[in-house]
């Protein structure tokens, strides 16, 4: 039987779907998408490594190949405890990840074969332990904390949700076979869009009062993502070994202004102090034209605050070393579009 962690774990990587919708990837979902390199196995999509297949439940294939780069794809994957997570699921990542970009083989008359590079983010509600975040930044497996103000809103109504289905599954559901993941994904990609139909499988369960509670949950997620159509998660790409989940006050503003200025001088504040501090960046030129929050790695955090006195410096180390240039990329009907947000100290003093 699903835990309500482990349901909550599953809303979290659909919602995060919905929310990236337009940072410049497609959804993969099916084998025939990539006969050679994904497998539909009970119920569930595969990817092969060299030496197993791989379960994923969100894997997203980017619009665009870094220079000096094979084209990329991303395992997403999303944890809601109510703890940080540890380093054996960081591990598990990196662990798949290598599996997988080492699955690549050439035969004497064999025809030429795509190969990608697969990179693994790992999402989590609690944020990670520190151990976790040093494996993490060893191995290049990007970890994206959620816990800061921005994603109150999210996070609380997918727990609300999955206490809901949890609640149907005790009452109405037999323990074998369980909770029927798949249909409940699909229930979400069909509603959210977030997954091309004639992909989506037909699974199903049967008529009944578990489908009639559930849904109504799943509806009520819904619900709430779409009064949040405003609302869209960026992806930063830093010059750091970590991404940054940029939470836009009103993305509709921030697009206006980015597609004038697709290269533009930012400032950056930090709010707060220690590992809740929370960041934003705004336009130097125009200040109230759009706001992007987001949060650093808690061993970053940890870093600037553990001395007393050098909090201030050591903060502008951060923005200068890491944060002076941020790239992000997105889809629209046009095609891709890429914004360059960059951070001149020295420019700060003519405004």
């Amino acid at each position: 039987m699903a835990t309500d962690a482990v349901l909550r774990g599953y809303l979290l990587e659909e919602s995060l779907a919905w929310l990236l919708r337009f940072s410049g990837y497609r959804l993969l979902v099916h084998e025939d998408q990539d006969p050679e390199e994904l497998v539909d196995q009970e119920g569930a999509l595969r990817v092969r490594g060299r030496g197993a297949l791989h379960q994923v439940d969100v894997l997203g294939e980017f619009a665009f190949t870094p220079a000096f780069s094979m084209p990329v794809r991303m395992f997403l994957e999303a944890k809601f405890y109510q703890k940080p997570c540890g380093l054996e699921i960081v591990r598990n990542a990196h662990g798949v990840v290598h599996d997988v970009n080492e699955n690549f083989m050439t035969h004497a008359g064999t025809r030429p074969r795509q190969r990608y590079q697969y990179s693994y983010a790992l999402f989590s509600a609690g944020g990670f332990t520190a151990d976790a975040q040093r494996y993490a930044l060893a191995h290049q497996i990007s970890l994206v904390d959620l816990s800061g103000a921005s994603f109150t809103w999210l996070l609380g109504a997918i727990g609300s949700t999955a206490w809901s289905l949890f609640q149907a599954q005790e009452k109405y559901l037999p323990k074998p076979p369980g909770f029927p993941v798949t249909w409940m994904r699909r229930q979400l990609r069909e509603a959210l869009e977030t997954s091309p139909v004639h992909f989506l499988s037909s699974a199903d369960i049967a008529e009944g009062k578990f489908k009639n509670a559930a849904r109504a949950a799943l509806e009520q997620l819904v619900a709430a993502l779409r009064q949040r159509s405003e609302t869209e998660l960026l992806l930063g790409f830093p010059s750091a070994p970590f991404i940054l989940p940029l939470a836009a006050d009103d993305h509709r503003r921030f697009l206006r202004y980015a597609e004038a200025r697709p290269d533009h001088a930012v400032r950056i504040k930090r709010r707060g102090s220690g590992t809740v501090a929370e960041w934003t960046l705004a336009p130097v030129e125009e200040p109230g034209a759009y706001e992007l929050a987001f949060k650093l790695p808690k061993h970053i955090e940890q870093w600037i605050s553990d001395i007393d006195g050098k909090e201030r410096r050591r903060t502008m180390e951060i923005k200068e070393q890491f944060l002076s240039a941020i790239t992000i990329y997105r889809m629209n009907g046009e095609g891709l579009r890429t914004y360059q947000l960059r951070y001149e100290a020295s420019s700060l003093s003519r405004f």
